[in-house]
């Protein structure tokens, strides 16, 4: 099943059985995701490879898919070796719980891969200038620890303005190290705090230019812009590994039946 939302030029379509994705978005006809079977190397039915989807209830790898969470050790699986990789969600099947011509709302399960049982739930509602989207968990009987994100794959743009004061160090594995530097030049594949500026990816036509813009309530955001074909701008709760990381906002302690919600904003505007 695959759901349709258009206000005016924007055609925006949804996909509860690939994850609950965001599988298309185009203004006035110009496509700003990757979508499934776009890169050159044959590889977008990769589910973590094209669209937007969820992250939930983690964000970014885990380092060898382990964690120990008040006292007790656990091993997630390893969907990227040798670590588990943005969480379980996008690869559930989301029921769809309402639906109108500019919006859906969707539930799944956090699947068997995850210990503590719990529920994802979102929110996609479609506007003439933007793309408004409100993702969060909700623990079940057992305390668990939470994250939240997204990640969308945007075409590769003309342009981009994405800057911020400070950047998580990484190790040879990927993982941030806990410590923050002075971000360097990209490419990056690494996970920032502390936007300068809006984030705004520039795409030149004939036509004039479209300006797109992300916003989120998280304070963490991972930025991957090594792929000729593609940009990516991850808001997330926390940063990757934050399971394992000493800093206290890296990820949320949810009681039973607590839940956690952020919200992320695709702008776009023609100029």
């Amino acid at each position: 099943m695959v759901i349709e939302l258009r206000v005016g030029g924007v055609h925006c379509t949804i996909s509860p059985n690939d994850g609950g994705r965001i599988a298309s978005l185009a203004v006035d006809g110009i496509p700003l995701l990757v979508q499934r079977g776009d890169v050159e190397t044959d590889t977008g039915a990769d589910p973590m490879l094209w669209g937007c989807y969820p992250m939930a209830p983690f964000a970014g790898r885990v380092r060898n898919g382990r964690f120990v969470f008040e006292g007790n050790d656990y091993q997630l699986a390893l969907n990227h070796p040798p670590h588990a990789i943005h969480g379980t969600a996008f690869v559930q099947a989301w029921s769809v719980n309402d639906v109108g011509d500019d919006f859906v709302a969707m539930t799944c399960s956090l699947g068997d891969h995850w210990p503590f049982g719990g529920v994802a739930h979102q929110r996609i509602e479609l506007a003439g200038d933007h793309l408004a989207c409100r993702l969060g968990v909700t623990a079940d009987d057992l305390p668990m620890p939470a994250q939240v994100g997204w990640h969308p794959w945007f075409v590769k743009p003309t342009d981009a303005q994405i800057s911020f004061a400070q950047m998580y160090q990484r190790d040879d594995s990927g993982i941030p190290t806990g410590a923050l530097v002075s971000p360097p030049p990209g490419p990056w594949d690494d996970c920032f705090r502390e936007p300068l500026a809006p984030i705004e990816l520039r795409y030149e036509r004939d036509s004039g230019a479209l300006v797109v813009g992300v916003e989120s309530d998280c304070d963490h955001w991972v930025v991957y812009d090594h792929p000729r074909h593609a940009t990516c701008v991850e808001p997330q709760s926390g940063p990757p590994d934050g399971f394992n990381a000493l800093a206290a906002d890296a990820c949320v302690r949810l009681a039973p039946h607590a839940g956690l919600e952020h919200s992320m904003t695709i702008r776009w505007a023609r100029r």
